[in-house]
């Protein structure tokens, strides 16, 4: 499996799996995951890694439909700026690659948002560390998995 269904079973989050077939020519591989999965694309979340002025990666949790506010997430983070992290970055600090970037169980533990909009949803799903993997479970148990925080984070 991966470092991200490894560490919830470890830790005896309660959770599923959720497979599905990956099209290697797919970008939205969230959006892609809602439709395969016949899910609302609001309870699907991505994980985008951002860096900030200092060079310091963070993590931001946003439902798959939306776009990531990097002055609201500069702000949450106390920074001055944010903004996307480049790929080879992301991949290497994350030890995912692009399209499966678990927030969960990362190569290298990044301070970490989440929007406040999964407060609103029994359960979310979020990569499991690979393309066409979605663990589903509790907002407040991502939260704790990952030490983050709620906040507003999309446009």
């Amino acid at each position: 499996m991966t470092p991200a269904v490894d560490f919830v079973k470890e830790s005896n989050i309660e959770h599923q799996l959720h497979e599905y077939s990956h099209e290697a020519t797919g970008q939205a591989y969230g959006l892609e995951a809602a439709q395969k999965l016949n899910i609302d694309h609001s309870q699907v979340f991505k994980t985008l890694v951002v860096m900030l002025e200092t060079k310091e990666l963070a993590v931001a949790v946003i439902p798959v439909a939306k776009m990531l506010n990097l002055k609201n997430t500069a702000k949450g983070l106390k920074a001055k700026k944010a903004s996307m992290a480049n790929k080879v970055i992301v991949e290497k600090s994350t030890g995912y690659v692009l399209g499966g970037v678990s927030p969960i169980a990362q190569k290298r533990k990044l301070r970490t948002l989440i929007d406040v909009s999964a407060k609103e949803q029994k359960t979310i799903f979020v990569s499991g560390g690979k393309r066409g993997l979605e663990i589903e479970l509790c907002p407040q148990d991502l939260l704790k998995a990952t030490e983050a925080v709620f906040l507003d984070l999309c446009q």
